[in-house]
Parts: C-alpha cells; structure tokens; sequence
C-alpha cells in the first residue's frame, strides 16, 4: 500500500483504505476501481491523498494509531456528548458525561500502550475536510504519545488526556454559522470564537468525573507562552504544562487536516511551521520532544531523493523518525524499476529525502499558523 497525491491517481488504481466523509460515512470503499470520474469527485470535496493498492507495495502495511473498533466507539461517544450540549447556556442544562468519556480515555490508554513505542502518526489522511469530533480525538491521541514520551502517571495520562479530548467542547456554544464558516472569520467572528476557551472551561470545571486539570486545558490550550494567546494573554510558566502540550496537539492536526478553503499540510511541513514558533509560541524542548515522537514521513508516501530517485517510505525507525527505509520504485530519470530495492537511510548518511512527489514543499509558514482549530 502506498499514500499518493490526489494529483498522481490515475483511473484504474484501487484504494487501499477506506475514505470518509466529515460525518464519518464511508464515501468509497477499500478496493474500487478510481475511474477518472471518481477521481474529479474527490479533487472537489478537498481530499489530498489517497491510500492505493500496488504489486511493488503490496507487503507495506500502514500502522494505526488506535484500532479501528476503539476508534470508531470513540467518535460515537463524542458526537453523543458533544451534540448533547450543543448551544446549551445555562450549567443547570449541561448533562453529566464524565463517566462515559472515562471508559473512552482508558480504551484509546489500553491502545496506545499496546503498542512498543508509539508514535505520532497521522490519523485522517482519507478524510474529505475538518470535523470537531475527528479533531477532538486526533488532538487527544497525539497529546498521549507526547504524554506517554514525558514520562507522565496513569492517572496524569487520563488529566491530560480528558483536557486534550475536551479542549474544543466549548465550541459546542458557538453558533454554527460562524463555527462552519467556509472561509476566513472576520475580526468580530474571530472574537467570537475565542470564546470557546471560557465556556469550555464553565461546562468542565464543576463536571463529576472530569479532573480539574482538564477544565484548565480547555481555558489555556490558545495561551501562548510569549503573551500573544487569549484569552488571558498568559505568559510562559503561567501556562500548564498539559495545556502547552495540546496547544502543539491542537496546531499540527489543525494543519494536517484538510479544510473545505485549505489543503492539509504534510507532517514535516507542519513541524516545520510550528519550529518557526520556537521560543515565541512554544517551548523549545516541547517542539524537540514533538519532532522526535512524529512519523514526519508518513508509512507508504512516495518521496524524492537526493539521489534523484523515488521510493515509498517501507517503515520507520521510532528511535530516528526522519531517516525512514525506503523502497525505490524508480531511478533518476523516473523510470519505473522492474526490480525495486531498499535504502535504509539510518545508515546510508550521504542519501537525504529532499520533498514528496507530486507536492509543493514551500508552504508558506504565516499563513498556516493562522489557521483557527
């Protein structure tokens, strides 16, 4: 299985994964046939790559973060809770749900921990555009792998991860109109929105079954740590640690995601974006730590070489993410190889990955840190 480029398909290729929609429907199913009609349909609802199926790839097996039965049970439990309290005002309203998204946080634990050394892994490549549910458990997974890396308790796991699960809820306040909007927010939107970060913490705070800790990441995953964040504008140590933690979660699966007015960036060209944040927006050993735990190269994507060549990325060294095995499909003048080879890039040092084909590699940083999650 290999990941291309929405740009690369050709009629006749078969998906190799499942692509949904953002209400989680299943649009296309594993194994059809792309016809060129298919393929026009997915450029329209914004989908930017595509898992298909190959004889030269056959034996990569892209890894899950979370298993396909957690996932889905966990996108249900949100979208109940989540639509449960949707545009309620009063604390007298709101129903009691900290018990049911317990059971949620300790099945997406027992996944994670399963796994030898999890990584952060890009969850939403066939999806067709940004949801707060899907973003929800994005953001609460990939905080885990951050929490898990920094050492952190069973019971700190659960603070954090309940706060990185719920950090959007108060959105749930938001109107719709503006939360949905198409297109850039204006000023006065914008203000709007921002308030998701207070009512968040209102509906957590006195919530039976929800630690204190996690209100606190709802209020404070927008503060930054040179001032420039709300709603309190807080300075660095005035920041929790958790929520300094998700503000990262949060900005690289907003950028990864695709939006129906912008297409997803990469996960080198996301990490990227945030080290230009270093040390204004976010802590230096927090962005290393990050880099270090994300597949910046996700499993199966097709890249350029230094050497001129293409390969797909066969796996990943979770010890040195960025130098990744890599299975050569074709030679320097883009010839297809009738017998690929591996190139294990840990030891081969001269050899570098130089972008991904059939894409950009220039995105431009300002404008991607403007993006809203």
């Amino acid at each position: 299985m290999r990941l291309v480029h929405i740009n690369l398909l050709q009629p006749g290729m078969k998906l190799g994964k499942r692509i949904y929609s953002e209400e989680g429907l299943v649009l296309l199913s594993e194994d059809v046939e792309l016809t060129s009609r298919l393929i026009g349909r997915l450029k329209d609802l914004g989908v930017g790559y595509v898992y298909i199926k190959d004889a030269a790839t056959e034996d990569i097996i892209v890894p899950e973060m979370l298993q396909e039965e957690t996932r889905r049970k966990a996108l249900v439990e949100i979208k109940q809770q989540f639509q449960s309290m949707s545009g309620l005002k009063t604390k007298n309203q709101i129903p009691h749900f900290g018990k049911a998204l317990s059971g949620v946080m300790n099945a997406i634990l027992e996944d994670i921990g399963s796994q030898k050394e999890a990584m952060i892994m890009l969850m939403d490549m066939n999806s067709s555009d940004f949801d707060l549910y899907n973003h929800s458990l994005n953001v609460c997974v990939y905080t885990l792998v951050l929490g898990v890396a920094s050492g952190y308790t069973r019971q700190q796991l659960m603070e954090i991860g309940l706060g990185a699960l719920l950090h959007d809820i108060g959105k749930t306040q938001i109107a719709p109109e503006i939360l949905h909007k198409p297109s850039r927010l204006s000023d006065e939107e914008f203000k709007i929105i921002q308030q998701h970060t207070t009512y968040g913490h209102r509906i957590l705070k006195d919530e039976p079954g929800i630690p204190l800790l996690s209100a606190h990441c709802a209020l404070q995953h927008h503060e930054r740590i040179d001032g420039s964040g709300y709603p309190f504008g807080l300075k660095d140590k005035e920041i929790h640690e958790y929520a300094k933690w998700i503000a990262l979660a949060d900005s690289y699966d907003a950028m990864t995601t695709n939006r129906v007015y912008k297409q997803a960036l990469l996960p080198h060209q996301a990490v990227e974006v945030l080290y230009t944040g270093s040390g204004t927006l976010y802590e230096q050993r927090m962005l290393e730590k990050f880099r270090d735990c994300v597949a910046i190269y996700p499993v199966g994507i097709s890249v350029k070489l230094s050497t001129g060549e293409v390969g797909v990325v066969a796996s990943i060294h979770s010890r040195v993410p960025q130098r990744p095995l890599i299975r050569v499909l074709k030679d320097a003048d883009g010839q297809t190889l009738s017998s690929p080879y591996e190139i294990n890039l840990l030891t081969a040092l001269s050899v570098m990955i130089t972008g991904v084909e059939g894409v950009d590699d220039t995105p431009s940083a300002a404008q991607s840190l403007q993006v809203e999650s």
